[in-house]
């Protein structure tokens, strides 16, 4: 393995709170030292796997923070807990560049000359010719996690060293980051792309590599002239999505009133249900879906991934059973709308409640599975946090006037 220091990010709810509670005394020095990556990561908290299912929410890193430390202590750590919120929010209201890129991986598969393909496929694989580049691809491979530095490095290289397409890059992070989130990887990968914001590039320098690497990462130097200062220079892509603004979709942010027999659909999207705004619901039964299709399929996920996701659902369903005291299963299905309106028909349901997924692969499969439920004389109601509410709306724009509201927000106290 790449970094044999390195252990397995925690995808238990358990795991993870015991995971922060260790990094919690960092948060003061995380500024300082946030940018060097080192063996084992002990200067990043690690928690981007359990923060992006929701093991352990933004809201409880945030309200820990703020009271052992402060705002103006722990305030970049603070923004960066923020950015996730900013992306997801940002692409609320641009749910179509989400499918723009799926669009694009496919058909860039599809009609790329195949030397191109397996130029992408070797520089995939670890096997560009560039040492340090090839040790953090396969560091993804073996670990599904890389520091956000090294990831940016990277993207930089496929992009602008080797001219590859970012859709193509985004695809390969996507299938194997174990923290894989569709808003943060995609719009991530658009920013070092010059998209984002438009003609700004992130360029990788092979001086940068030599200041903030761990010593192994550039023990081999073959092609590191390949990523010399300098050497690698802006390589401008076609932006093929629609970044117009839509509406922000709302959802309430309580339980409304509910007649009939409920049931509660737990998807990877939000996995606590117990500390949320479904604390106090009282489902009849409550279900969360795999699907190995799906995964293998649709997304070409790696194994790493794929074992990720089936532990975090795991996870939630083990501990939605404790605090509802109710049913709960987890089941692999081949078609998810169609098995959630077949469990739901067997529990006599009449209303399926779930947190709002974010645009991402769950809410590509909400319009059908409402229209597919309402055949059934079966309600779809899904329930949003009043602090990702709050955030969504201050995020349709660009990143810092989105920082200065919630900055305002936080340094009014600990709650969020």
């Amino acid at each position: 393995m790449t970094t044999p220091e390195l252990s397995p990010p925690s995808l238990t709810r358990h795991g993870a709170l015991a995971c922060w509670q260790a990094f919690l005394p960092k948060v003061r020095e995380y500024s300082a030292r946030r940018n060097y990556v080192e063996t084992g990561h002990g200067n990043v908290s690690r928690l981007s796997a359990a923060l992006r299912h929701r093991l352990i929410t933004e809201d409880e890193v945030i309200r820990d923070s703020l009271v052992h430390f402060g705002f103006a202590a722990a305030e970049k750590w603070l923004q960066e807990v923020c950015w996730r919120r900013y992306w997801k929010g940002w692409l609320e209201v641009r749910s179509q560049v989400w499918t723009n890129w799926r669009q694009r991986v496919r058909e860039l598969r599809a009609t790329l000359p195949q030397e191109v393909l397996e130029k992408a496929d070797a520089a995939a694989a670890g096997d560009s010719g560039v040492a340090c580049m090839d040790v953090i691809a396969r560091e993804l491979i073996e670990t599904g996690y890389l520091h956000n530095h090294a990831r940016m490095w990277w993207a930089s290289f496929w992009i602008h060293a080797e001219g590859l397409p970012w859709e193509l890059g985004a695809d390969f992070f996507f299938r194997h980051l174990l923290d894989a989130d569709p808003a943060s990887n995609t719009l991530s990968w658009r920013w070092v792309a010059g998209l984002q914001t438009p003609g700004k590039t992130y360029l990788v320098r092979l001086s940068n590599l030599e200041k903030y690497a761990h010593a192994g990462l550039l023990r081999d130097r073959r092609g590191s002239d390949r990523v010399a200062d300098g050497a690698v220079t802006p390589s401008l892509q076609p932006d093929h999505a629609d970044t117009s603004k839509r509406p922000l979709p709302e959802f309430p942010t309580s339980l409304p009133a509910l007649a009939g027999r409920t049931g509660l659909w737990l998807h990877a999207d939000d996995l606590a249900p117990e500390i949320g705004p479904l604390a106090e619901f009282a489902p009849a039964a409550v279900a969360a879906f795999t699907s190995e299709r799906t995964y293998r399929e649709d997304y070409r996920l790696g194994e790493n991934r794929i074992r990720a996701l089936h532990t975090v659902l795991a996870d939630g369903i083990a501990r939605a059973a404790a605090h509802y005291r109710c049913p709960a299963t987890l089941t692999d299905a081949d078609d998810t709308p169609v098995s959630i309106g077949a469990w739901s028909r067997s529990q006599q349901l009449t209303e399926v409640v779930a947190f709002a997924p974010t645009v991402g692969p769950v809410r590509d499969i909400v319009p059908r599975l409402s229209s597919h439920l309402a055949e059934h004389g079966i309600r779809l109601t899904l329930i949003r946090c009043t602090s990702d509410a709050h955030a969504f709306r201050l995020a349709s724009g660009g990143f810092f006037p989105f920082w200065e509201k919630m900055s305002r927000h936080l340094r009014s106290g600990p709650a969020v």
